[in-house]
């Protein structure tokens, strides 16, 4: 996957803002002002690519056992957060899309009816 195709598909989500609220290189995916996504753009133009993503703690934790490619989080919180390292290309791109989806509504759910 290209990173200008997670960014479009990240900001095809409804209420979602792309920001850099850490640093110049992290860029942040948020649903009405949650993170849902983040990666490293350096590492994307070093092919080095990943991706943060949130998930339930049990598939978290089956995914981990099922792929290499899936550790977790980055400088998130271990249970909820899983880095995918897209340059292994152990999953296809329909695979991320799946897991980006579910990062996005697993955060969107939360949001306040008032800000959907």
């Amino acid at each position: 996957m290209k990173l200008e195709t997670l960014v479009d598909l990240c900001l095809s989500k409804k209420g979602t803002t792309q920001e850099f609220p850490f640093d110049n290189k992290t860029m942040v995916f948020k649903v009405f002002g949650k993170i849902f996504a983040l990666c490293n753009i350096e590492k994307w133009q070093n092919d080095q690519a990943s991706v943060n993503l949130k998930n339930v703690p049990e598939k978290n934790t089956e995914l981990r056992e099922n792929y290499a490619s899936i550790v977790p989080g980055y400088h998130m919180n271990k249970k909820h957060w899983n880095t995918i390292h897209l340059w292994e290309e152990e999953l296809d791109d329909a695979s991320i899309v799946e897991l980006l989806e579910e990062s996005y509504h697993l955060v969107a759910q939360k949001v306040p009816q008032k800000k959907n």
